[in-house]
């Protein structure tokens, strides 16, 4: 019996944990407490085919064409063939899908009494929900429940308030994790596997629906050990946060019928794409932010008095909107895109395996593919459970050899050398502002060399120094930190800082890379050329791909 320690206690960390219970010596180590994360905030549903009238053929169509050309086709029908069995199990795991008014079946697990929503680029409703608009807290829960009892009857071992700090590496394989717990001491926890399940990195940006622990922390850990990322130029941008507080307006909102006016009231996005509300995100959001930019920073307003009892459809939303003085069902919602999910992450097969030999990667912090350059509506819950299944499924199979993707090699364009030998630090604050101005919705050469410029080649160092961050004696780890001068709240900050540091410089890496515009990655700048290439914001080179080899998927 192996030992696995996962990172992340969303739906990705809790499918896999929950998954290795009993066969594996298994310690969940989480941030905060168990099952906060971006899944417990998700107000959109899970999106799946479990009906005759809807095709998995047609939800791998929809997968693809918001993928704008870049996903992995298999990893896509593994996602839409696979998924409707995870759903199956999230209902025998206690999670209470909505119901719809005709009460089709009185039985709580068959899905043909469940409602279904439409979001935007679905071509027919299958979007499932729990609490209207608070599925991903009812999946959260029940998947929480299930762990706690593995955790009393002795087959998992939690770990909350726990940060990870580093991977540690012997030669290319990962053999545990250094973390820094409760009271600010830092430790190795050793392991046969460890399986990053820590999300996304929506804090690099200044406006982002991610909550204030989304700081890309296992994503940072793996560029540090080595381990092959890609994509990492595609971040996707929500539409419709409310103005000043990053709260997400869900886009089942609009899938309901709300609709979206400029500063004078009118509607405008019939205009700009046919399937006007409903298109896909990275064109709702763009033509949000340039109506915004028209009009002279003025934000734009989610109209949902047209929906019929909107308010008791989404309760979380219209009691969080009541509390900041605005009624959903009565006033015009004040609206701006901000930064939701990465796109890219830590390089993945299809079981969750990485470039390096014991490290695994699900859910928001993984890259399979399966997203391409713009995520579907709700397929993000889908992914996590899809994948952290396999990832469980593939670490039982490899308990006596953990296999890895091996190196791939592929050239790497050059690096842009940093006009300032020695950039100073920047604070978070700062960090997010820059990255906000010229890693945005739109991004021009001359922007991201600035920002790239400004984090310099030895980011992560500076930063760390800079903060009393120290490297291991052997330069595999930073478990080696002094704690003595820093309070365990600084000093936790003063680390997600410079992971937040890190992984922006990769993400302008890779968006100075790809020239031209594709799903959520907008250069106003594509004529300079029109490579599609991708790259590896490690430094490490991965799979280049162009339009005409990604037109299959």
């Amino acid at each position: 019996m192996g030992h696995v320690v996962v990172i992340g206690s969303g739906i990705a960390g809790l499918t896999t944990a929950l998954r290795l219970a009993g066969t594996h010596e298994v310690t969940v180590v989480t941030k905060s407490r168990l099952g906060e994360s971006n899944t417990a905030l998700a107000q959109g549903g899970i999106a799946g085919v479990l009906t005759a009238d809807d095709t998995v053929g047609s939800h791998i169509d929809d997968t693809l064409t918001a993928g704008a050309g870049l996903c992995d086709a298999e990893a896509v029908r593994v996602l839409c063939t696979e998924g409707p069995d995870r759903i199956l199990d999230l209902a025998e795991a206690g999670v209470v899908f909505d119901r719809n008014r005709a009460g089709a079946s009185a039985d709580p697990l068959d899905p043909a009494g469940w409602a279904r929503g439409i979001e935007g680029a679905h071509s027919a409703p299958r979007i499932y929900h729990s609490g209207g608009d608070a599925t991903g807290r009812a999946i959260v829960d029940a998947l929480v429940s299930r762990l706690l009892a593995e955790a009393t009857a002795g087959t998992v071992d939690l770990r909350t308030e726990t940060l990870l700090v580093d991977l540690v590496v012997d030669g290319e394989t990962v053999t545990g994790v250094s973390v820094l717990g409760c009271g600010g001491v830092p430790e190795v926890i050793p392991a046969e596997a460890v399986v990053l399940a820590t999300g996304g990195a929506g804090q690099v940006f200044a406006h982002t629906t991610n909550p204030p622990g989304a700081t890309g922390d296992g994503l940072a850990a793996a560029i540090r050990a080595g381990a092959t990322v890609r994509d990492l130029e595609f971040v996707q941008f929500h539409p419709t946060a409310l103005v000043g507080s990053g709260f997400l307006v869900s886009e089942a909102v609009r899938g309901a019928g709300a609709l979206v006016l400029d500063a004078r009231g009118r509607r405008f996005m019939p205009d700009i794409d046919p399937r006007a509300e409903l298109a896909p995100r990275n064109v709702v959001a763009l033509a949000l932010h340039r109506a915004m930019a028209e009009q002279n920073g003025l934000p734009c307003h989610l109209d949902a008095r047209v929906v019929r009892d909107v308010s008791a459809r989404f309760p979380s939303i219209a009691a969080t909107l009541a509390a900041q003085g605005l009624s959903l069902a009565d006033d015009l919602i004040p609206v701006t895109p901000a930064a939701h999910y990465v796109m890219g992450g830590v390089a993945t097969d299809l079981d969750g395996r990485t470039s390096l030999p014991g490290l695994f990667a699900v859910g928001e912090v993984a890259c399979t593919g399966v997203h391409g350059a713009n995520r579907l509506a709700s397929n993000s819950l889908l992914e996590g459970a899809v994948f952290g299944a396999r990832a469980a499924e593939a670490i039982t199979a490899d308990r006596r050899r953990i296999r890895s993707l091996g190196s791939r090699s592929a050239a790497a364009p050059p690096r842009p050398a940093p006009a300032l030998p020695h950039p100073a630090p920047l604070s978070r604050a700062e960090l997010q502002a820059l990255t906000w101005e010229h890693l945005g919705l739109e991004r021009t050469e001359e922007g991201l060399m600035v920002l790239f410029d400004r984090l310099g080649e030895d980011t992560d160092d500076r930063l760390g120094e800079s903060h009393g961050i120290g490297r291991a004696a052997d330069g595999t780890g930073t478990h080696g930190f002094p704690v003595d001068h820093l309070g365990e709240g600084d000093h936790v900050q003063a680390i997600e800082t410079a992971n937040l540091a890190l992984i922006a410089r990769a993400m302008a890496g890779a968006a100075l890379a790809r020239t031209e515009s594709v799903g959520a990655h907008v250069r106003t700048d594509e004529d300079a050329r029109r490579t599609a290439a991708s790259w590896s914001g490690a430094g490490h080179p991965v799979l280049d791909r162009n339009h005409e080899e990604a037109a299959s998927c």
